[in-house]
């Protein structure tokens, strides 16, 4: 009889100042527009809904923060290691927020994303996001110039996801 691997799923935990110089390289590895330090430390100070997920070996494989508001939270920052895309983590992290927003009884989240990045405009419409709008030059771009962002929601109360 042989003995089957059991693989662990990914332990998603709260993100602490101890995991800010981790996801700051992570973040800058994969923007060229990265948060800075100052950014992660005060989403932190200021109570934002902030988690890691982390392999069993403690890799750093994502990360997320969220603003919470009245009745809704705006995804601030997700990220995942560039090597473990397309392996569920972002569906697995949006899980994770969704059903955050549903116990605190939030009915949407919002997002902004670059109108360039069409991999991460799939993933959040597959995920039932809506492109709802349009915020003009709101990310920095090469040369000093300036991109539009789509903004995004999801209508929890509607059982989408």
């Amino acid at each position: 009889m042989s003995a089957r691997l059991q693989v662990q799923p990914p332990r998603w935990l709260a993100m602490g100042v101890r995991d800010i110089a981790e996801v700051l390289a992570l973040e800058q590895r994969v923007y060229p527009f990265p948060w800075t330090r100052g950014n992660f430390e005060d989403s932190l100070a200021a109570g934002n809904y902030a988690q890691v997920l982390r392999s069993e070996q403690g890799l750093l494989l994502g990360y997320l923060l969220a603003l919470s508001g009245y009745d809704e939270m705006h995804l601030l920052n997700i990220t995942v290691l560039p090597q473990q895309q397309g392996c569920g983590h972002a569906r697995r992290m949006l899980d994770a927020l969704a059903e955050t927003c549903r116990e605190r009884g939030f009915s949407q989240i919002w997002l902004e994303v670059r109108q360039s990045n069409a991999h991460a405009r799939r993933v959040y419409a597959r995920y039932g996001f809506a492109e709802v709008g349009l915020r003009r030059a709101y990310y920095p771009a090469e040369g000093g110039t300036r991109e539009d962002a789509i903004l995004m929601s999801l209508d929890l109360a509607g059982g989408v996801a």
